[in-house]
């Protein structure tokens, strides 16, 4: 099967490309290096020949709400022209747990590509994942200042970028698209607990303090605990500790850049 990954390159996208074709399919890793621009649709027609599933996997330069809305209505608007165009059979979105929740934060954006995508001519699945793992390290350098580390007291079930990608490239090569999925780690923790646990992996002496925000209601779902996977969500290792054992002096990701 010929498939097509938006993001083809990043955090998950290359992931999922190798799962792919180590299972014998044909991934097109579609992203700005490989010559694809999901945003201006340069590259979208010669990529998607062929393919019978898009995997958007693919995110903005920025975690601002209304930045992160706007690429993704001009991404999801390219990916279903160009692909109703090309005959593509079906779609997986990857998402984020409870962005029917939220109204404030990037959630709130990922929830706007959800229904754009539902609305449009291609049938679509979503996956909707926790944190990665991998995120941890991009939020502590947001939240530095000097010897000390602020991160948001919120409240998640971290799971592997691998682990979404092995969930998100079974249901790419699954006969029917499954309207709703949700995957997560096999705990929940505090991102606060999560930043001190990378810090002394790396032997960083700083200091990581939990920051909340009453004003901002999406901030107190999280740190509520109130946005978590539901009961029939697939739970995939490893935790957070045991990655970080997995992966010594590396593993983690110092930013986030645009698919």
């Amino acid at each position: 099967m010929r498939i097509a990954v938006a993001g083809g390159t990043g955090r998950v996208g290359r992931h999922v490309v190798d799962l792919l074709e180590k299972s014998g399919h044909e991934a097109v890793p579609m992203s700005r290096s490989t010559g694809v621009d999901v945003v201006t649709g340069e590259g979208l027609a010669a990529a998607l020949t062929g393919v019978e599933c898009i995997v958007d996997a693919a995110t903005g330069p920025s975690p601002d709400r209304d930045e992160a809305a706007a690429f993704f209505r001009a991404a999801v608007t390219n990916l279903q022209r160009a692909g109703e165009q090309a005959g593509v059979r079906r779609a997986v979105l990857v998402s984020i747990i409870g962005v029917d929740k939220l109204t404030t934060s990037y959630g709130a954006a990922k929830q706007e590509q959800e229904q754009a995508w539902l609305a449009g001519p291609i049938p679509v699945g979503i996956l909707r994942a926790d944190l990665f793992h991998e995120f941890v390290g991009p939020m502590m350098t947001w939240g530095r200042q000097g010897d000390v580390v602020h991160l948001p007291s919120m409240v998640r079930q971290p799971v592997a970028a691998r682990s979404v990608a092995e969930v998100l490239a079974g249901l790419a090569t699954a006969g029917e698209s499954r309207p709703m999925v949700e995957v997560a780690g096999p705990r929940v923790e505090n991102l606060v607990d999560l930043g001190a646990m990378l810090a002394a992996r790396d032997g960083d002496p700083v200091k990581v303090v939990g920051v909340s925000d009453p004003d901002d209601a999406d901030s107190v779902l999280y740190e509520s605990g109130q946005v978590l996977p539901g009961p029939d969500a697939v739970i995939a290792g490893p935790a957070f500790a045991e990655w970080l054992e997995r992966n010594p002096g590396g593993g983690v990701e110092s930013g986030q850049g645009r698919s």
